[in-house]
Order: structure tokens, then C-alpha cells, then sequence
């Protein structure tokens, strides 16, 4: 049978749809309802495969919740810590600096790459970077501090200042991506609305309270999910800055990824950690669906 036109680009529509979907089915898809089946087993990593212990592994995890010096309770506390800290710091620092570039003309591209630098730089090295820069005695920040005759700290070496201290370091790692993010939503704002508000007296508060950040909601939703997810999800930045990459100083910059990792492929006790797993999947789904309910609003002008 000969096929029309139509039907051969609906045909190579549906092959060209068919790669990205089998990609999203072997590689997100199967791994995650394998996660689900090990949470629920008693997983033997050398076998492939595990007795089944329904919600035993979910029963220890709330136990340990409740246990105040328990590595897990400590992983989830500070991951929470983690998206309070780096994602309102975050928004506010990337819209502040979007908007002082937009109002620039000149070398607009190498700032926009300056800032962006950093967001596709390998976690790794900004974390070798920055333990060189936190160091206590040599680092450049401790010398600069020193130079002003104030005292050094010991960063990432001290449980009051270790999370503080790497939340920094993500937000900086991901300033750039908000940036430019913030700057296109500005972009897309119709000068028409700033012009009509002048004439009618607007101050320069009143134009971005009123307009500008009424016309940024989806931006700033997008943002705030995005980072929130990314923040509940730190592992490389913590493997590489914490002491020996356990999460310390004291289990003070653990993460839930974190101990996924330890739990798994350190101490192989796979369906504990998947179970750590599915309770991270869920409390992200949760967070997700709460910020998208209440943060999103339609504004028209």
C-alpha cells in the first residue's frame, strides 16, 4: 500500500517521538519501578535478586528518624536545611543581578558567559577549587580575612559553618543558569507596560513591584522548582568538600543522597537505600506539586 504524504511525516513523527521515548523508558522509566520492587526486598547486589520484607526497610527508616544522632535523621534535616538556605538566596541574587544586566549595552555577551561558566563547570573541580579556597591557614579567603586583620575560619572544617559553607558554593555553582534564566522573562516584558506606569507616576519600586515581578511568576515558579529539586538532590558538591566525603564534619553536611550512596554501594545494603530512594522521589513529587499549586498565579495587564 502506497502512503500519502501526510501519512509518511505522521509515520517518521511518531519514529523520531520513538527515540527520545524508549530513552525515558530504559533509562528513567525501568531503573525507577526497579527501586520500587528492591525498597521491598531484601536486595543481594552479587545475585540480583533478594527475598521479599514488604515495608521492613521503610519501618527502619522511620525508626532512625526519630533517633537524635542517627545519620539518616541528620541526612534529611540537612538536606531540608540545604533548599532553605540555596534556593531563596539563589532567586534573589540571580534576579538582582538579571536586572542590573539588563540594563547594560555593552559586553552583554561576556557577562552573560562570565556568569554562566561556572553552571556547566564539572562539580569536581568547583569543589577543588573552592577546598583550596576554604583552606584554614593557606586558602585565599582565610589570607584576605588576615589581611584585614580578622580571624579565620575554618569553613567546611567546622560542623557550624560546613553546610553554610558548601550551600555557598552550590548557589554561586548555579547563580548563572537563574541569570539567564531571570534576564530572557525580563526581556519578554513589553516596554509599553513601564512607559504607561510612568506616566502615571509609577516610582521605580512600584514599577517592579507592580509589573516586574507580577510578569516574572512563571519564571520565578520555574526557578523554584528547578532549584528545589536540585538542592534535594546535592551529592557531588558534599561527596567532595565533606572530610573524607562522609557527609562531616558529625554528619553536619549529609545529604539523603548521600547516604543512598554509603548505604548502597558502601556498606551493599541495596534495599534500604532504594527505600531511601523512594521516600526522596516522593517528598520531591509532593514538593513539586505544593510549589506549582500555591506559587503560580495568571496575571494579565
Amino acid at each position: 500500500m502506497r502512503l500519502t504524504l501526510h501519512q509518511r511525516q505522521v509515520l517518521w513523527a511518531y519514529i523520531f517521538l520513538a527515540i527520545p521515548v524508549l530513552f525515558f523508558v530504559v533509562i528513567r522509566w525501568y531503573p525507577t519501578l526497579l527501586a520500587f520492587n528492591i525498597s521491598f526486598r531484601d536486595w543481594n547486589v552479587f545475585e540480583a535478586s533478594g527475598p521479599w520484607v514488604g515495608l521492613e526497610h521503610y519501618r527502619q527508616i522511620g525508626e532512625e528518624l526519630f533517633k537524635p544522632r542517627s545519620a539518616v535523621r541528620a541526612a534529611f534535616w540537612n538536606t531540608i536545611r540545604y533548599v532553605v538556605y540555596g534556593v531563596p538566596s539563589q532567586l534573589v541574587l540571580g534576579l538582582a543581578i538579571a536586572l542590573m544586566m539588563n540594563h547594560i549595552r555593552r559586553f552583554v555577551t561576556l557577562y552573560r558567559v562570565a556568569y554562566f561558566a561556572p553552571y556547566v563547570t564539572s562539580a569536581v573541580a568547583v569543589a577543588f577549587v573552592w577546598n583550596w579556597l576554604y583552606q584554614p591557614q593557606t586558602g585565599l579567603i582565610n589570607q584576605v580575612l588576615s589581611a584585614l586583620g580578622l580571624p579565620n575560619q575554618p569553613f567546611t572544617k567546622s560542623p557550624q559553618q560546613a553546610l553554610q559553607s558548601i550551600t555557598a558554593v552550590a548557589v554561586w555553582q548555579n547563580l548563572g543558569f537563574a541569570v539567564i534564566i531571570f534576564l530572557a522573562g525580563l526581556q519578554q516584558i513589553p516596554e509599553m507596560y513601564y512607559e504607561a506606569a510612568r506616566i502615571d507616576g509609577a516610582t521605580p519600586w512600584q514599577l517592579f513591584r507592580h509589573i516586574t515581578l507580577p510578569l516574572l511568576n512563571p519564571v520565578i515558579v520555574y526557578l523554584t522548582v528547578l532549584g528545589t529539586i536540585s538542592y534535594l538532590r546535592m551529592f557531588a558538591l558534599v561527596q567532595n568538600m565533606s572530610p573524607q566525603g562522609t557527609g562531616g564534619p558529625l554528619k553536619s553536611t549529609t545529604t539523603v543522597v548521600l547516604e543512598v550512596y554509603r548505604e548502597g554501594f558502601s556498606s551493599y545494603n541495596m534495599g534500604f537505600a532504594a527505600a531511601l530512594t523512594v521516600i526522596l522521589f516522593l517528598l520531591i513529587l509532593l514538593i513539586t506539586i505544593v510549589q506549582l499549586r500555591f506559587l503560580s498565579q495568571r496575571v494579565e495587564y
